[in-house]
């Protein structure tokens, strides 16, 4: 019956309650996920499993712990003590040849969209059944890349992350736990429209959700995202370098339209980031009220003392240029794309080594779908490269990132009373953080999704 009626409703969605064209949407997305064949099922209560870790990171404390028993029940942490040999109830999870630690979180992905192998236009290329899917293929490579949790932080199709977020949730699509954006807060052509078609191409309706022109509007499009589902506003700030005629050093949305913004998160419980390579668009936002600034490719000294006195996140993507550079030369990007690449990347490595000898906060935030899914644990080096610790790197995707996203209770550790996501990797990420990018094992509260050899 479900089935039939996501059929009918991908064919006439008029068919629907016409006043409420939001949630018909959802539901439109949610029922052509199910249609994929990608239904797991109802996720089922986990009773009992006790996880046997040969060793245990706690970033928590900062400390390694030898031969641990994680006890999960009904997918959260119970307790966390030496392993004493099987229990008489529960199942099971030896992990004792391996290194254990909490799910990993990325700040920064755009799963939704799906990869968009460097082409301007591709979003305009699939149909929004299609892109639905291509999101839910990507969720299940994260998960089974050890990041459990994600923030993704904006779609051009808008809404699709919430439908996706909501499958994830239900049980019926494989994926790490979601905070999702809705769209893009943006000026018209600017870093997070869909830009580079013809000029006679009109852009769906559902690619022109967050375009704003004012504060009136900025405010309005805020409250709207909040209404049809986002957990937070993403605010394109400056030009992007993936998109055609927008510059990373230019100021796009003004400080009033930023402010307004983030005063309607407010009042709706939540709060705004931005996208911001230049400098005055950096400084705008942290005045404007963000709680995280993306990118920060063009930070100066300036920037810094503001972001640490005002208790901003950074959440730098060092990682992505290199990419971008290697891959997008040979896969023939377009040549503007490149040029702006090369002309922020070291700039922001420069910037990210200050920013962690000033001791401000830095999240771990990757801009994944820029480059495949699951290569994201390849930051972590050049994290490391450019000034962090491994065991800091380490609390960056997990602890430090679950403060960001307001759930250090359930997410980025594995004390009592947060969610048993953890995963398992053979070696030692603190003699070789690159031990990360092969997770040879991951559960997500409780359930095995990916078991260990």
């Amino acid at each position: 019956m479900r089935l039939l009626l996501a059929h009918q409703l991908l064919r006439d969605p008029a068919a629907a309650d016409d006043r409420h064209p939001g949630r018909v949407q959802i539901l439109i997305r949610s029922l052509a996920l199910a249609c994929a064949g990608l239904l797991l099922g109802q996720a089922a209560q986990a009773g009992t499993v006790v996880v046997h870790a040969g060793r245990l990171i706690d970033p928590e404390q900062g400390k390694v712990l030898a031969d641990q028993a994680v006890t999960v029940v009904d997918g959260r942490v119970t307790s966390v003590a030496p392993w004493r040999g099987a229990p008489a109830n529960g199942t099971v999870v030896d992990w004792s040849a391996y290194t254990v630690l909490p799910g990993l979180i990325d700040c920064h992905t755009h799963i939704s969209d799906g990869f968009t192998e460097g082409d301007p236009i591709e979003a305009l290329k699939h149909t929004e059944a299609e892109t639905v899917l291509k999101g839910a293929e990507s969720a299940r490579t994260m998960l089974r890349a050890g990041f459990t949790s994600v923030r993704d932080v904006g779609v051009y199709r808008g809404l699709t992350d919430v439908a996706l977020r909501d499958a994830i949730e239900r049980g019926e699509v494989e994926g790490p736990r979601m905070l999702v954006a809705g769209a893009y807060i943006t000026i018209p052509g600017g870093g997070g429209a869909v830009t580079g078609a013809a000029p006679d191409v009109t852009l769906p309706a559902d690619m022109q959700y967050g375009y704003v022109r004012n504060a009136d509007e900025a405010r309005a499009k805020a409250d709207f995202l909040f209404q049809h589902g986002a957990d937070f506003i993403k605010l394109i700030a400056t030009g992007a370098v993936l998109a055609i005629g927008s510059e990373p050093g230019a100021l796009e949305l003004t400080p009033e339209e930023m402010l307004a913004a983030c005063d309607e998160a407010k009042l709706h419980g939540s709060y705004c980031i931005a996208h911001a390579h230049g400098t005055e668009g950096i400084k705008a936002a942290i005045r404007a009220g963000v709680r995280s600034v993306e990118h920060a490719s063009l930070i100066d000294d300036e920037g810094i003392a503001m972001a640490k006195k005002a208790g901003v996140w950074l959440d730098m993507d060092i990682y992505d240029g290199d990419w971008i550079e290697e891959e997008g030369t040979k896969e023939g990007w377009p040549a503007e794309y490149l040029a702006k690449n090369r002309a922020t990347t070291d700039e922001q490595r420069a910037g990210f080594a200050k920013a962690v000898k000033a001791g401000v906060k830095l999240s771990f935030g990757t801009d994944t779908g820029v480059f495949p899914f699951g290569l994201g644990a390849r930051q972590l080096a050049y994290m490391v490269r450019y000034g962090m610790t491994p065991m800091q790197a380490i609390q960056a995707a997990t602890t430090v990132s679950a403060d960001l996203l307001r759930r250090s209770k359930d997410v980025g550790a594995l004390s009592p009373g947060h969610y048993g996501d953890m995963i398992a990797v053979a070696g030692d990420p603190l003699k070789d953080i690159r031990t990360l990018e092969h997770v040879e094992g991951v559960i997500k509260g409780g359930e095995v999704v990916k078991a260990a050899p």
